[in-house]
């Protein structure tokens, strides 16, 4: 993997998680301060995920300049990769079927991502 690609992949997981943990202050103020249930915390946290990857998907594209469906299945993989390290070593848990499910959907976000970030840059120089 040359250099270029590997900065576009950092780039794209300071996003990400940055994002995520952006998301979940807010997420944390609304539980706090509003009336939010269960269920609407569920789909506002999975919505949220999908944007974040997406983001970063884009960035990574964007930095990348090429291979952008590559760059951002291995953004969101990345990720997937980091959150399930945290859950099994932290919390001595696999991923449910639901949580496999949802990040199978975060890692094509970011590839989608990706491939619109390498889109973005294709008129322009290097």
């Amino acid at each position: 993997m040359r250099k270029r690609q590997f900065t576009a992949l950092l780039y794209g997981w300071v996003v990400v998680l940055g994002l995520i943990l952006l998301t979940s202050v807010i997420l944390a103020l609304l539980l706090r301060f509003t009336e939010m249930d269960g269920a609407a915390l569920s789909w506002t946290t999975l919505i949220a995920g999908l944007i974040c990857l997406f983001i970063g998907g884009i960035v990574s594209g964007i930095k990348s300049k090429q291979k952008g469906w590559v760059i951002g299945g291995i953004t969101g993989l990345g990720f997937t990769l980091f959150t399930f390290l945290i859950q099994y070593l932290g919390y001595e848990q696999s991923f449910s079927l639901q949580q496999t499910l949802h990040h199978l959907g975060y890692i094509l976000a970011a590839l989608l991502g990706g491939m619109i970030g390498v889109n973005m840059t294709s008129g322009q120089e290097e």
